[in-house]
């Protein structure tokens, strides 16, 4: 149970705010309490952060019985107060309102059992000169209240107290981010939650360990500390909580590497090669010195770790798209496929991996200058192994279309800037490898998230990472992986 005192109307708005921030599509808030005891100041601040509007007119719907407002979780408020009878609740849209929204509820003791077993309750009573604050339901979605308030402790103990929060982002993680502050300068929260392993899949280990998935966010920090370091324009980070994973870091804004169209603009990914050109010039260290005093140890892009994402593909996304699983005959050529692939990345250059450098990821600073106009967030799963895997990353962006020929121009952008020495022949062989090794883990995760975690909006990413994947198999040294995949029909159709 949350419990909390609230000393005035101000700090029962910015109750609203943070109840408004662990509220998600199926919630429905029992709003319980006397004439005066608050329920509405509390509901219309919850409303006006859900809408991201602080001025939004939000009326009390006595005598419309319920009010729905759009925003980045839709909410449907009910006064419930004038009805006469529960079985009115059929006709006010309740479970239609569930399905992608919230709804708040004033006087649910009026709707009888129409309100749903996992209903949230929330309590408001006088107490001295404020109020008294009791939340209480179903175990996940107190979890969820206590993870708001604990974020609200660490804003106030940061020296942000009463800052405003705003919904920002998710992402295919756990991770969620949030913007901080009130009418002057914006901070973002980074609010990654410690997530428990998985079960063992391999050698008594789950996939996140195998495939060096950051675990907390002091790998964020570490890559953080360090790409600063070197002049690269990764954001300052503000306050930090590391055991609650909680950090408060600098906004960079809100510019992107895409037209508002969505579509690429060249001369940005191109910039963001040269960016990376720039980073693989640099020597990383396995063990970075944090300015806190402890040591973090970058793991390195091992076989192991490339070979459990590839196996998605086979895992996740075969199933999906052939109606069938791998045959064991199958999984054993793809293993040996990809092994022999593997060991020709022992030669290549290796570096700083960034892991996900692409349009989501890139912040474009207009008016500043070489790598400052390159913001670089969401490394946390950095590694040290092939440094053409970000350059893979980039040029074929699981986001966006980029067209063979753009794709062309940022390779050749990342040459360039790499210099007269630079081993092109041995860049185009391992680009390859790693544009196929990543593109075969891609489409395996769209699927899972859409099989197993209910996030179906990926699979409209599947036909272009299915054309991703027919590009990078074209080099020579991908014959075999080519011949394997169109056997299994992973290739699009008409791929030779």
């Amino acid at each position: 149970m949350v419990d909390r005192l609230l000393a005035d109307e101000a700090a029962t708005r910015e109750a609203g705010n943070d109840i408004a921030a662990a509220l998600k599509p199926g919630d429905v808030l029992a709003l319980h309490g006397d004439l005066g005891a608050g329920k509405t100041t509390l509901a219309r601040a919850i409303i006006r952060s859900l809408a991201g509007d602080p001025e939004l007119e939000v009326p009390s719907p006595t005598f419309t019985l319920v009010q729905a407002y759009p925003g980045r979780l839709p909410v449907a408020h009910f006064d419930l107060y004038r009805i006469g009878d529960p079985d009115e609740m059929r006709e006010l849209g309740l479970e239609e309102a569930l399905v992608e929204g919230a709804a708040l509820v004033e006087w649910p003791d009026k709707a009888g059992v129409y309100l749903p077993e996992t209903t949230i309750h929330v309590k408001l009573s006088e107490e001295g000169s404020g109020r008294r604050l009791a939340i209480d339901g179903p175990d996940a979605a107190m979890a969820r209240f206590d993870r708001t308030f604990a974020i609200r402790r660490f804003l106030d103990d940061s020296g942000r107290r009463h800052a405003r929060r705003g919904y920002l982002a998710g992402d295919a993680s756990a991770r969620s981010y949030e913007t901080i502050g009130g009418d002057g300068a914006i901070e973002l929260l980074m609010n990654a939650p410690r997530q428990p392993d998985g079960p063992p899949i391999r050698d008594g280990k789950p996939y996140s360990q195998i495939a060096h998935l950051a675990e907390s966010v002091l790998p964020f920090v570490a890559i953080d500390e360090t790409l600063r370091a070197r002049g690269l324009c990764a954001p300052q980070i503000r306050a930090a909580d590391l055991d609650a994973g909680l950090l408060l870091i600098e906004d960079l804004g809100r510019g992107t590497i895409l037209a508002q169209d969505g579509t690429p603009i060249g001369e940005r990914y191109r910039a963001s090669a040269q960016m990376l050109a720039d980073m693989h010039r640099h020597d990383w260290p396995h063990d970075i010195a944090l300015a806190s005093g402890s040591t973090y140890h970058v793991p390195a892009y091992d076989r192991a770790a490339m070979a459990i994402e590839t196996e998605l593909l086979i895992d996740w996304y075969l199933p999906f798209a052939a109606g069938r699983p791998a045959t064991d005959d199958e999984r054993g050529a793809f293993r040996a496929a990809w092994q022999a692939l593997f060991a020709r990345l022992d030669e290549a250059e290796k570096g700083l991996v960034l892991r996900d450098f692409h349009s989501p990821n890139i912040i474009w600073r207009e008016g500043e200058t070489g790598t400052d106009r390159i913001g670089i967030i969401d490394f946390q799963d950095a590694l040290i192994g092939p440094t053409a895997y970000d350059v893979a990353s980039l040029a074929m962006d699981a986001r966006v279309s980029i067209s063979e020929e753009l794709e062309a121009g940022i390779r050749n952008a990342y040459v360039d800037a790499r210099g007269a020495d630079f081993d092109r022949a041995g860049f185009e062989e391992a680009y390859a490898i790693m544009s196929a090794q990543r593109n075969s883990k891609i489409v395996g995760i769209f699927v899972r998230l859409d099989v197993r975690d209910g996030k179906p909006q990926y699979l409209k990413h599947l036909p272009r990472i299915r054309d991703y994947l027919e590009r990078a198999t074209r080099h020579a040294s991908m014959a075999e992986l080519r011949a394997l995949y169109r056997s299994m029909q992973v290739l699009p159709e008409g791929a030779a």
